[in-house]
């Protein structure tokens, strides 16, 4: 017996809000179809999601015939933390597996897991297809683990049989697109004045993407003077560093110090991007700490993981800084890609102002790596 709900209502197309739609299923465990009218057609399921129950209906869905095109898409960092033959570069790997459980799954995609890949003869691999990468990267901006189960599909029409079984079905240009189309559909949603301690005269934009996605903050200090540079800081939200005073890193003393360094300077901007653990998310974020408990460091922890060493974007941020009327800033960062990233979506870089801070007997390591793997001026 099927486990999809007798009425599960029927999803129709929408860009922005079918990417956004496909992400929540895949985050529950639902499969999702994605094509393209070069590469074809495929049933994708998250591998993090795939409980046997779920991985069940999945293979249901694609039937019988479809045995033998089943297969696992990772990312290339990934598979070269695997050691898997054939993985090299950043190219999304893919491993053939005509017999897949969630078990099998599980410790392919998450290095954190007690269970390992079977031993003896590695699976045969090759460069994924542009279809396969783009299966990789819808679930990456779910934010869970980048792997994905697949199996590809011959409907002569794919939205009429995702349709028949009631589940989404989008085009993998809107999975390429979507990052871009995202944060230029960020509006203001929301504004209030908010005193801070170290910032009384302060108040709070909130934007929103038009799928409904997660919210990003400008933090507005003062009155800034648009006219010319703004002293600018942009600063992704660390759950731990920020609230908890989490000392792994630096990110709640940078937070606090440059809302009082620029309130010091009498206005400014800091923009409190919805970009946790350089991207990656938080739970994610909380895997790379065990793995950098057992001997990694950041950025290798999060390559074993199968992200890039830094999955954040500067997109919203420009467009945020855009939409406050601000044109051109002074940037408070010790990260030399964000003045490049920031320049680059065509906010002008005046001047880097310098913004570190000691360690403090815990993130020394952290800080070394930053400096030495990242690129940073510490």
């Amino acid at each position: 017996m099927s486990d999809l709900p007798a009425q599960r209502p029927t999803p129709t197309p929408g860009t922005l809000e079918d990417v956004d739609r496909a992400l929540s299923e895949l985050r529950r465990g639902w499969p999702v179809v994605l094509h393209d009218s070069d590469d074809g057609v495929l049933l994708v399921l998250a591998a993090e999601a795939a409980s046997e129950e779920r991985l069940r209906s999945f293979l249901r869905h694609a039937g019988p015939e479809a045995a033998a095109g089943r297969g696992l898409i990772l990312t290339g960092p990934r598979a070269q933390a695997l050691g898997l033959s054939g993985a090299a570069g950043d190219r999304p790997v893919r491993l053939e597996a005509e017999t897949l459980s969630a078990g099998t799954l599980a410790a392919y995609a998450d290095p954190t897991a007690i269970a390992r890949p079977v031993s003896g003869p590695q699976p045969a691999t090759r460069a994924a297809a542009a279809l396969e990468a783009a299966a990789v990267d819808l679930v990456k901006l779910a934010r869970l683990l980048p792997a994905a189960a697949v199996v590809p599909l011959t409907p002569e029409d794919p939205l009429a049989w995702a349709r028949a079984r009631a589940l989404l079905s989008l085009a993998a240009g809107e999975v390429a697109a979507y990052r871009t189309a995202s944060a230029r559909s960020l509006g203001k949603v929301a504004e209030a004045r908010v005193p801070l301690a170290d910032a009384e005269d302060c108040r709070i934009v909130a934007f929103r993407p038009a799928d409904g996605g997660l919210e990003h903050l400008a933090i507005v200090i003062g009155r800034p003077e648009t006219s010319g540079p703004v002293l600018v800081r942009l600063h992704s939200e660390c759950f731990t560093g920020d609230l908890l005073g989490s000392l792994r890193c630096d990110c709640g003393d940078q937070l606090r110090g440059a809302i009082a360094a620029i309130s010091a300077h009498g206005a400014g901007v800091l923009l409190y991007l919805a970009q946790e653990g350089r991207g990656i998310g938080l739970v994610n974020k909380l895997r790379a700490y065990t793995l950098q408990d057992r001997g990694a460091d950041t950025h290798e922890a999060n390559l074993a993981l199968g992200f890039d060493a830094d999955e954040r974007v500067y997109l919203p941020a420009a467009e945020m800084l855009r939409q406050l009327g601000i044109g051109q800033v002074r940037l408070l960062t010790n990260n030399p890609e964000k003045v490049e990233q920031l320049a680059r979506c065509g906010i002008a870089v005046t001047d880097r102002v310098a913004h570190s801070f000691p360690a403090n007997g815990h993130n020394e390591a952290y800080l070394a790596t930053k400096a030495e793997k990242f690129g940073h001026w510490l």
